[in-house]
């Protein structure tokens, strides 16, 4: 009976290629494989056509589907290429490595004990720790660090991918390595006991093999294990150590995996640095660089960016003396990527850049059988990804959605739907327009939102139903009028009407309890957004209209006491929201709320007890509504500024609050405020100057630019100013007609019917 434990490094292309070669010289009885013994009924799945990697086991907790694990295979994965050669040869094959019950159940009680300790413990525990330095660092102690700096390499990734990942002889290369990790074990000192309790289990499994009588047993485990499962006469210690352990219900499923998710960068504990190359060595081993620089310069060339066939060659070369200096047999991505940046990239980190996530690491994904056991919910997110045909891809994809048309418009609520459940998938990077019919998602796909989908599982069936559920929960859970405006804002988009009818209600509710007027400044705004722009969405606007009214009548009633001895500091929080209020009202457009909102600034405006800063901007609203006449404004200006320097500027800040534009156009303001600044003596001029300045930092450089050339042109500005009646000026007829043959162009009119029409126009 012969037992053979072949050490390999996690995906790496060299291990899996030593491991298919071994397998198909020695054709043993049982194949065994470090990973979870839970999935052992997930590996019939492996030899489906549809089964491609990257791919990844996921085990979770269906009490509790946040706490799960993901085991991820690649082409190159030692571990796939021996479960790909069992199933292909009818050998049995099975998991070694401790069940995640056991796993789960042990972090499971080890935080319940945690939570349990005193806080006099766990400082006691944490002095503890940082006095036994030397138990420590044996615990850390990293083996191939102290082999990679004997042996002349910066990083120990480095040194293993040239003597194992590179070598093409097969023969002795697992003896070399478990003699090697023998070695450094002696120095490595006592395990963890996590550790301890997998290397106990993968020996169980080994001895049970034997006692099947399988005559040759391949154990395919990390190079570190070894020495451990060669040593298998511990069994009363390995019994001893699982006896009693606790164990908890594992669901397991197979999901599509990604490169970028399989580095080191994201996280994974196993990852490496370079998933992209890694595939390029399995796929071509012979390769001694030439072929990877010919798929840079293509990468290159696809990105519109020049390279010649000579500076390829020359990159080659570059390599190669690298090589060659370095003592390598043949020249690693290291001595690549050096020769790529100094010629192909010129030395640009941008290009670089691109050449490390397109081809270093790359965005590979892979795709699992439709058939595979899922949740309901994760098969009608499915359903729907393929229906709406947005693709599943680990690189970013961008999408223009027309809500117009209803296509785009069921993408959309697909989209916002799952974006409710935390799952983001698609992220909008911009709306064209204010709650226009347009938007713009960048969609990224991550395996690990197939953990949120099960955590979401338990609240519907499908993902309508879920994010109903979801928002009826997070409705109850909040009595803040402020939380649940912007959920009744989050949902619309999803089209869920119930739902919105239900926050609806509880929106009137909690604003008709409300004794807070900045809260209802707050979502005023909000809902008046949605009453304005959710046409596209077929919400319910008279439904919002019924509890925006009431709301801002009692808000414009209470606002101008509730201003009453507002400090500055409060008074800077809240002329924001002055200022979207006063953009609502004017949206809405209703001549009772306009007229008390009116009412209520006049009351500001005439009220002693009120913060400058609000004063100020209320002024300004005020004269845009053409309730100050020219001579009344001159005389509520040269009071408000005849205080101190500090009021003063804090008035001006307010009554300049956006006016950027209004300061170039109305001539009657900006003659009104040179004036004042004239007449300012030397000493008041020097103290308010960089109160005035803060105030003037909050204009666009363009309109600062605009201001700086008015104020260079002098005093003789006729006094005009911009008006909000209807007054029509005169119109030039023929100037008018000029563009119209054009616009009837772009409409799609032909010529005769332009001139049809243009004959048609009135005089």
């Amino acid at each position: 009976m012969a037992v053979h434990i072949l050490g390999i490094r996690h995906h790496g292309p060299g291990s899996a290629q030593h491991v298919k070669a071994f397998l198909e010289l020695h054709n043993p009885d049982i194949v065994l494989v470090e990973g979870p013994p839970d999935a052992d009924a997930m590996l019939d799945w492996i030899q489906d056509e549809q089964m491609k990697p990257p791919v990844a086991l996921l085990l979770y907790q269906p009490e509790e589907p946040a706490r799960a694990s993901f085991y991820p295979f690649a082409e190159f994965s030692p571990e796939w290429q021996a479960l790909q050669y069992a199933k292909k040869n009818n050998r049995p094959v099975r998991f070694m490595d401790l069940p995640l019950q056991h796993v789960f159940a042990l972090q499971k009680k080890q935080e319940e004990e945690h939570l349990l300790k005193t806080e006099t413990e766990v400082h006691a525990e944490i002095n503890t720790e940082n006095t036994e330095t030397d138990t420590t660092a044996a615990i850390h102690f990293n083996p191939l660090k102290e082999l990679s700096n004997a042996a002349g390499f910066a990083e120990p990734e480095r040194w293993w991918e040239h003597q194992i990942e590179y070598r093409k002889d097969h023969d002795e290369v697992f003896e070399a390595i478990g003699e090697v990790m023998g070695v450094m074990r002696t120095y490595a000192g006592t395990e963890e006991y996590n550790e301890q309790l997998r290397e106990a289990y993968m020996r169980k499994i080994i001895r049970e093999a034997e006692k099947e009588l399988f005559a040759s047993i391949v154990v395919i485990c990390g190079a570190w294990h070894v020495p451990a499962l060669t040593n298998r006469d511990t069994i009363k210690q390995d019994t001893d150590l699982l006896k009693g352990l606790p164990k908890v219900k594992i669901a397991t499923t197979w999901t599509p995996w990604t490169y970028s998710r399989l580095s080191a960068s994201s996280g994974y504990g196993a990852g490496i640095q370079s998933p992209g190359w890694y595939h390029h060595i399995w796929e071509h081993p012979e390769d001694t660089g030439a072929l990877w620089m010919i798929q840079v310069a293509r990468l290159l060339r696809e990105k519109q960016m020049d390279v010649s066939v000579a500076s390829v060659i020359e990159a080659f070369r570059l390599a190669e003396n690298l090589a060659i200096l370095r003592g390598l047999s043949k020249p690693g991505l290291e001595e690549l990527n050096e020769a790529t940046i100094s010629v192909l990239c010129q030395g640009e980190s941008i290009r670089m850049s691109l050449i490390n996530t397109e081809l270093i690491v790359s965005n590979r994904i892979g795709t699992v059988p439709d058939a595979i056991p899922k949740s309901p919910l994760q098969t009608d997110i499915e359903k729907q990804q393929k229906t709406l045909r947005l693709t599943v891809q680990a690189e970013a994809k961008e999408y223009t959605f027309d809500l117009r048309k209803e296509f785009d418009l069921e993408r959309s609520v697909f989209l916002h739907r799952l974006l409710l459940l935390g799952i983001e998938w698609g992220k909008i990077r911009m709306v064209s327009g204010k709650g226009t019919f347009k938007e713009q998602w960048i969609l990224t796909w991550n395996p690990s939102f197939v953990i949120q989908i099960a955590e979401s599982a338990n609240l519907g069936n499908t993902l309508k139903e879920a994010a109903v559920r979801f928002v009826e929960q997070k409705a109850n859970e909040t009595n803040q009028l402020t939380q649940i405006t912007q959920l009744l804002k989050t949902i619309i988009p999803a089209d869920l009407p119930n739902a919105v009818q239900k926050i609806i209600l509880k929106t009137d509710s909690l604003a008709a309890s409300s004794s807070d007027v900045f809260d209802l400044m707050l979502v005023i705004p909000k809902l008046v957004t949605i009453v304005r722009y959710g046409n596209v969405r077929n919400t319910d606007e008279q439904m919002i209209l019924n509890i925006v009214r009431p709301m801002i009548i009692r808000m414009c009633v209470n606002l101008p006491s509730s201003c009453m001895g507002m400090n500055e500091d409060a008074a800077s929080e809240h002329v924001n929201q002055f200022q979207e209020l006063n953009n609502a009202v004017r949206l809405l457009n209703e001549e009772q709320l306009i007229e008390q909102w009116q009412k209520s600034i006049i009351e500001i405006i005439e009220n002693d007890s009120i913060p400058p800063l609000i004063k100020g901007y209320c002024t300004r609203i005020a004269y845009d509504f053409e309730l100050l006449p020219q001579e009344a404004l001159e005389k509520v200006f040269y009071y408000a500024l005849s205080t101190t320097a500090n009021e003063t500027a804090s008035w001006i800040e307010g009554f300049l609050k956006g006016a950027g534009t209004i300061l170039l156009l109305d001539n009657t303001l900006w003659n009104l405020l040179d004036q004042w600044v004239g007449s300012l003596s030397t000493d008041t001029f020097q103290e308010i100057l960089p109160l005035l300045r803060r105030t003037f930092s909050e204009f666009t450089s363009p309109e600062r630019r605009k201001l700086g050339e008015k104020a260079k042109d002098g005093n003789n500005i006729p006094q005009t100013r911009v008006s909000n009646s209807n007054a029509s000026d005169v119109i030039d007829q023929t100037r008018g007609m000029k563009p119209i043959p054009t616009l009837m162009q772009l409409f799609g009119i032909d010529t005769v019917d332009a001139h049809n029409t243009l004959n048609t126009v009135p005089a």
